[in-house]
């Protein structure tokens, strides 16, 4: 059984970019599970992990609506780390084996990989990725209205 699930809200449209997602996840570490919002579930059927997938349709919801529906405390509780991701990521940099022995070593319960602010459209500066740090769950700058610091406890400064 494996030990981790990947769940998307996916369509047809992203599908190449879902591949590329999937790829990245190790087929003996990671169950797919895909949440078909646009009803194209036989579009998928000619890719290689495809069979092995749990594939869920109800047309037109978000990947909460399916979240909370089919990602119920009975069927999570199997997992040891749930990724519950958009379809649009870029995973180019993105190793998920090393992703969960940094979750692992630092303690990490619930996580958001960095994102690399010259490849990727930030919209939190807290998710952009620190260079010369291996995690980090706080940012400081000491610009605008709401200034970061060390003693932040809310967001933006500790999402």
């Amino acid at each position: 059984m494996s030990q981790n699930l990947l769940a998307m809200a996916v369509g047809i449209k992203q599908k190449s970019n879902v591949d590329k997602i999937i790829q990245k996840f190790p087929a003996d570490n990671f169950t797919i599970m895909l949440f078909h919002y646009d009803g194209q579930v036989d579009a998928w059927m000619d890719m290689e992990w495809s069979p092995q997938a749990i594939h869920v349709m109800a047309a037109n919801q978000t990947k909460w609506w399916y979240a909370k529906r089919f990602l119920h405390p009975d069927i999570v509780a199997r997992y040891n780390y749930i990724f519950l991701w958009d379809e649009d990521l870029g995973v180019e940099v993105f190793h998920a084996d090393r992703y969960l022995n940094i979750m692992e070593d630092e303690g990490l319960e619930i996580s958001q990989p960095a994102l690399a602010s010259s490849s990727s459209e930030v919209h939190h500066i807290l998710t952009v990725r620190q260079p010369t740090e291996r995690v980090h769950r706080r940012l400081i700058t000491g610009t605008g209205w709401n200034s970061c610091n060390a003693n932040s406890t809310g967001p933006p400064c500790t999402g």
